[in-house]
């Protein structure tokens, strides 16, 4: 039989240095992985505040009663409107006499109309009516809001509109978050213009405009594609954006202008040095925005 020889011992000695590296190590990775944990926590926990806080963030709404007074020295009127799951909504029309048509103006997502009815002389000083509607929350507008039930008012005031001044001598307006809603309404209705002030393509380029680390695609409970929508509009398209605008990314709406049908008439207007909120201060804004209104022509189309 055969003999097995000893296996001989091979000395293995840790010493304290080593002990002492190895525990600065797991000391280390133990940090490390604690550190990750607090962070994900954090970051999980930010995820839950967006989702559950977000319409606070997206509708910065101001309530007014129902007895409040607007101050506008033009000549107006409270319009009211129930609608089905019980919201009760509430507009200013701005009648002018002989009107040749009529704008719906979906005002930006802050204040009420306390705050955006003095935007009004700009159209009616051109001959047009106007009708601005306060959304769900805003103002004395009541009712839940949801991004269908919105766009859903948003056409019923359209309509309303429409059968006051017809479809056809129908301007729909929309001002940065307002163009979520006219957008839509432009695709399912047939009015005369569609001008829109500072839009967006989607939501989600606005979210991730202010902090692109959140999976806002998962977060985001109302995203107003408007490049989609845009697709099925058959009304001339005009857009307004500055390219310094730190709210709405110039880059989504050249989307959006990407996204109009090239068999309608369409147009970008860019202002070089505009921002988000002080287009209407450009003397060209002005001129432009009054030849698209009148049917002016021969418009010098400057920068200034």
């Amino acid at each position: 039989m055969a003999r097995l020889l000893p296996i001989p011992e091979i000395p293995f000695h840790i010493t304290d240095a080593t002990e002492e590296k190895w525990y600065n190590l797991a000391n280390v990775i133990l940090f490390a992985l604690s550190a990750f944990g607090l962070l994900l926590l954090v970051y999980l926990g930010v995820c839950l505040f967006y989702w559950w806080f977000q319409e606070r963030f997206l509708f910065v709404r101001f309530t007014l009663p129902e007895d409040f007074k607007f101050s506008n020295k033009q000549d107006h009127e409270e319009l009211w409107m129930d609608r089905p799951d019980g919201a009760r909504l509430h507009a200013l029309h701005f009648p002018v006499k002989g009107a040749t048509g009529a704008v719906l103006y979906l005002h930006g997502n802050t204040g009420s109309l306390r705050r955006w009815q003095s935007k009004a002389s700009r159209f009616t000083s051109l001959g047009l009516a106007m009708l601005m509607p306060d959304y769900r929350g805003y103002g004395k507008s009541k009712g839940k809001l949801s991004e269908d039930a919105l766009l859903a008012d948003a056409q019923a005031w359209y309509d309303r509109l429409a059968v006051i001044y017809g479809e056809q001598n129908i301007v729909v307006y929309g001002r940065s978050m307002g163009s979520g809603m006219a957008v839509p309404v432009a695709a399912h209705r047939d009015p005369r213009l569609l001008v829109l002030e500072s839009p967006y393509a989607d939501l989600l380029d606005v979210a991730r405009n202010f902090l692109a680390i959140l999976p806002y695609k998962w977060l985001l409970k109302y995203r107003f594609r408007n490049d989609v929508a845009m697709k099925r509009v058959k009304c001339p398209v005009y857009i307004f954006h500055g390219k310094r605008d730190p709210l709405v990314p110039y880059s989504s709406a050249l989307k959006l202008y990407a996204a109009t049908p090239t068999d309608i008439h369409r147009e970008m207007i860019t202002f070089e040095k505009g921002y988000h909120s002080n287009l209407p201060g450009f003397p060209r804004f002005r001129r432009k925005l009054r030849a698209i209104l009148t049917g002016e022509t021969g418009v010098k189309d400057r920068d200034r």
